[in-house]
C-alpha cells in the first residue's frame, strides 16, 4: 500500500522511515499497542494493522481461510442466522412480553418461548404483572437491619372534612399491573408508581371532603375505603394506565396531634352514650313486651266480666219481668211471696229469737238475757255444752 513501511532512506542506521502518522523505526524496543512505535509516544494507532488484523481472524475463521467467494457468503450467511436466533426469548409466569419493533408497539405475548426481530430493529419488555406494589400516602415505612418504623409525612396526611375539621389520615394502597393492558402502564404514563401516589392522595381529599368528621373518626371508614378505590379505578381508568386498585385501606385516622386527647375524650363520652342507649334499648325490648302482654291480659279480664255483668242483669231483667207478669195476675199474692222471700234472704243467716205472744202472761215482757245467749252460741259445741247442767 502507498504507506507501507519503507527501509531505507534517511532514517538512519537502525531504523526505517516513518509511516504515515510519523511511526518511529526502531531498533528493537517493544512496540506500541497498536505494533507500531514505543507506548510513550503521541503516535495515532496504525488503521492499517487494524484492518490487517481483523482479516488475518476472519480468514482463520472461515473454512479454507478464503475471503472470496463461497467462504465470504458462508461467513455472511452464518452470521446473518446468529443474528437473527438472538429474536428468541422467554417470558417467566409473572411476565408479559410486549414487542417492538423500530421502537412501535406491535403485540405481547405470554409464558413460554417467543420471537421478535432481534435488536436493532426489535426489542421486548417483559413488565411483570402479577407483583402486587404497595403505595403509602401520608407515611414512609423506614426499613432498618432489624426493625422498621413510620414518619409520618403531614402534607400528604392532613385532610380537610366537610365541616371544616381537620383529620389526619394515613392510608395504603395496594395495585398491580393490569394483565388485560400491560401495554397501557408501559408506554401511556411516565411515572406509574407516582402516579398511583397521586391520585390516591386526590381520590382521598375528594371524599373525606364530603363527610363531616365524626363519621369519618367513627362509623365510615368502610365506606370510604372503597369510595376512594372506585374512584382511583375510574380516574386511572381515564387516563388508560394500565393499572389494577386491589386495596385500599385506612391505617390511622385521628384528628391532628395538637388536639387528639380532647376528641379522645369526647369519643369517650360518645361511646358511653351509645352504650347507654343500647342498654336501654335492651331494657325497652324486655319491659314493653312484657308489659304489653299483661295489658292485654288486662283487656281480657275486663271484657270477660263485662260480658258476665251484662249476662246477669239480662237475667235479671229477665226474672223481673217474669216476677212483674205475675203480679199483674195476682198483686197480693205475689206481694206475700216476695215479702217472705226477702225476708229468708235476709233472716237465714241470723240469730233469732222467736216469741209467741198468743202465750201466757200477756201483757208482761219476758226477761231474755240476750247477750249471754249470743256468746254461748259463739262458743265452740264442747265448751257449750260443759257449761250446761
Amino acid at each position: 500500500m502507498p504507506w507501507s513501511n519503507q527501509s531505507g532512506g534517511s532514517g538512519g542506521s537502525g531504523g526505517g522511515g516513518g509511516g504515515p502518522w510519523g511511526q518511529r523505526g526502531g531498533g528493537g524496543n517493544g512496540g506500541g499497542p497498536w505494533g507500531g512505535g514505543p507506548s510513550g509516544g503521541n503516535t495515532p494507532p496504525d488503521l492499517e494493522e487494524i484492518i490487517r488484523r481483523g482479516q488475518d481472524r476472519l480468514k482463520n475463521f472461515l473454512p479454507g481461510g478464503n475471503l472470496g467467494g463461497p467462504g465470504l457468503i458462508i461467513g455472511v450467511l452464518f452470521l446473518i442466522f446468529v443474528w437473527f436466533m438472538t429474536g428468541w426469548y422467554i417470558v417467566r409466569p409473572n411476565e408479559v412480553g410486549l414487542n417492538l419493533v423500530f421502537g412501535k408497539y406491535i403485540g405481547k405475548t405470554g409464558e413460554g418461548l417467543n420471537y421478535n426481530w432481534p435488536y436493532p430493529i426489535g426489542s421486548v419488555v417483559k413488565p411483570q404483572v402479577t407483583n402486587v406494589i404497595t403505595t403509602e400516602v401520608g407515611f414512609r415505612t423506614v426499613e432498618s437491619v432489624r426493625t422498621s418504623r413510620q414518619t409520618d409525612v403531614t402534607e400528604e396526611s392532613l385532610m380537610l372534612t366537610g365541616d371544616e375539621n381537620i383529620v389526619d389520615i394515613d392510608v395504603i394502597v395496594q395495585w398491580k399491573i393490569d394483565a388485560g393492558a400491560p401495554e397501557n402502564y408501559v408506554f401511556n404514563i411516565q411515572d406509574p408508581p407516582g402516579t398511583v401516589k397521586a391520585v390516591a392522595e386526590s381520590a382521598m381529599r375528594e371524599i373525606i371532603g364530603r363527610r363531616n368528621i365524626q363519621p369519618v373518626l367513627t362509623t365510615d371508614r368502610g365506606a370510604i375505603e372503597t369510595e376512594v378505590r372506585q374512584l382511583m379505578q375510574d380516574t386511572l381508568n381515564t387516563y388508560r394506565a394500565g393499572v389494577q386498585i386491589n386495596l385500599v385501606q385506612l391505617q390511622k385516622v385521628d384528628p391532628p396531634q395538637q388536639v387528639i386527647d380532647a376528641f379522645r375524650d369526647v369519643q369517650a363520652a360518645r361511646a358511653d352514650q351509645e352504650r347507654l342507649r343500647n342498654e336501654a334499648e335492651t331494657y325497652a325490648n324486655r319491659v314493653v313486651p312484657e308489659s304489653r302482654g299483661k295489658a292485654a291480659q288486662l283487656l281480657q279480664s275486663a271484657e270477660a266480666y263485662k260480658d258476665q255483668t251484662v249476662n246477669e242483669a239480662l237475667g235479671q231483667i229477665s226474672r223481673f219481668n217474669s216476677v212483674y207478669e205475675q203480679y199483674k195476675n195476682a198483686p197480693a199474692v205475689t206481694r206475700e211471696r216476695l215479702f217472705l222471700e226477702t225476708m229468708e234472704r235476709v233472716f237465714g243467716g241470723m240469730d233469732k229469737v222467736i216469741l209467741d205472744q198468743n202465750g201466757s202472761g200477756s201483757g208482761v215482757v219476758p226477761y231474755l238475757p240476750l247477750g249471754e245467749l249470743g256468746q254461748q252460741q259463739r262458743r265452740p259445741a264442747g265448751q257449750t255444752q260443759g257449761a250446761v247442767r
